[in-house]
C-alpha cells in the first residue's frame, strides 16, 4: 500500500529560513512590533513626502515618497507573512493562507512599477520644462528621511544576524538611509547653484534604484505563483538525495514549489524493491530535504516496483528530463 509521509504530520516541522529567490524567512514573533512600527513611520513619511514634494515642486522628493511606499507595503508583505503563517489549515485551505503572501507580493512590485514608470516621465519632462525647486524644503525632509530610515534600520539591528528577513529589513531599510542622503545632497547642490535640472537627475536615480529592487520580486513572486522550483533549490542536488537514500532505486514525480515567501512543499514517488523502510528513514529523508534546502513540507510515497514506461515518459516529458 501506498504510504505519504509530511514531515509536518509526524513532529518535524521546522522553522529553518533559506532564501528563495525573494529573500524572505520565518521572522520571529518578537518582531512584531519592529515591523508595526516599521510599517507606520514609513506610512506617515510618504504622506509627509507627498505633501512637500508637491508644495516644493521637487519630482525627487514624489520618487523617494514611491521608495519609502516600497519599503512600507515590503515591510507590511513580511509582517503579513508571519502572521499569516501561524494560521492553522483549514478544510479548505488545507495549507493555510500563506499563499497570500505572494499574491501581495506581486501585487506590491506592478504597483510600484506603475507609480515609479510615472514619476519618471515626470521627471524626464522637467528637463524641457524645468520648474524652481524649494532646496531647503527637499533637504529638510530628506533629513527626515534619514533619521526615520536609521531608526527603523536600529529596530531590527538585533535579529540582523540570524533571521534573514530581518537582516533584509535592516540592509534595505540602511540602503534607504543613504538613498535619502543622496536626495539631500542634491537640494544643497540646487540651494548653492540653482541647477533646478539636478532635482529630475536624482529622480532618475532613485527610479533605477527602486526598479532594481522590485525587479527580483516581481520575477520572484510570478515564478512563486507558478509554483516553479524555488530560486536557489538545484532540482537536480535534491534528486540526487533522494536517490542516495537507503533503499531507493528510483526516484518520479518529483516536484518542488513555494507554498508562500516563506515555506517550500515537495512531493515525489520513491521506488523501494525492499518494502516500506519505517516511519523513521522517512523522517530522515525529510529532515535531510528541510537541512539542506529547507523544504519543511515533505511528503514521500514509497513504491515496490518502477512505474510503467508509458507512465515514465509522461513524467520526463513535464520534468524535460
Amino acid at each position: 500500500m501506498a504510504h505519504q509521509h509530511d514531515a509536518h504530520d509526524h513532529g518535524h516541522d521546522h522553522d529553518h529560513g533559506h532564501s528563495h529567490g525573494m529573500g524572505h524567512v520565518h521572522a520571529p514573533a518578537n518582531f512584531g512590533k519592529a515591523f508595526a512600527i516599521g510599517v507606520a513611520l514609513n506610512a506617515g513619511f510618504v504622506v509627509l513626502e507627498v505633501v512637500f514634494g508637491l508644495l516644493g515642486h521637487s519630482v525627487a522628493l514624489l520618487a523617494d515618497a514611491g521608495h519609502n511606499l516600497s519599503d512600507a507595503l515590503g515591510l507590511g508583505v513580511a509582517w503579513a507573512a508571519v502572521i499569516l503563517a501561524k494560521r492553522r489549515p483549514t478544510k479548505r485551505f488545507t495549507y493555510g493562507l500563506g499563499g497570500t503572501s505572494i499574491l501581495a507580493a506581486l501585487f506590491n512590485a506592478v504597483f510600484l512599477l506603475v507609480v515609479t514608470g510615472g514619476l519618471t516621465w515626470e521627471a524626464i519632462q522637467r528637463f524641457y520644462e524645468p520648474e524652481v525647486v524649494a532646496g531647503k524644503t527637499v533637504m529638510l525632509v530628506a533629513a527626515c528621511g534619514i533619521v526615520l530610515n536609521g531608526l527603523c534600520a536600529w529596530l531590527f539591528s538585533s535579529g540582523r544576524k540570524g533571521d534573514l528577513n530581518v537582516r533584509g529589513a535592516f540592509m534595505h531599510m540602511a540602503a534607504d538611509a543613504l538613498v535619502s542622503l543622496g536626495v539631500v545632497v542634491g537640494g544643497l547642490i540646487i540651494l548653492l547653484t540653482g541647477w533646478h535640472w539636478v532635482d529630475p537627475v536624482m529622480t532618475l536615480v532613485i527610479n533605477g534604484v527602486i526598479v532594481w529592487g522590485t525587479w527580483s520580486l516581481l520575477t520572484g513572486s510570478v515564478t512563486m505563483a507558478l509554483n516553479a522550483v524555488p530560486a536557489g533549490i538545484d532540482l537536480a542536488e535534491v534528486r540526487a538525495l533522494l536517490l542516495r537514500s537507503p533503499g531507493v532505486t528510483g526516484v518520479h514525480d518529483l516536484h518542488v514549489w513555494s507554498l508562500s515567501t516563506t515555506e517550500t512543499a515537495l512531493t515525489c514517488h520513491l521506488v523501494m524493491p525492499g518494502g516500506h523502510p519505517g516511519d523513521g528513514a522517512l523522517h530522515d529523508i525529510a529532515h535531510e530535504l528541510d537541512e539542506h534546502f529547507g523544504i519543511g513540507h515533505v511528503t514521500l510515497q514509497p513504491e515496490l516496483r518502477e512505474p510503467s514506461a508509458d507512465h515514465l515518459a509522461g513524467v520526463h516529458q513535464l520534468q524535460g528530463a
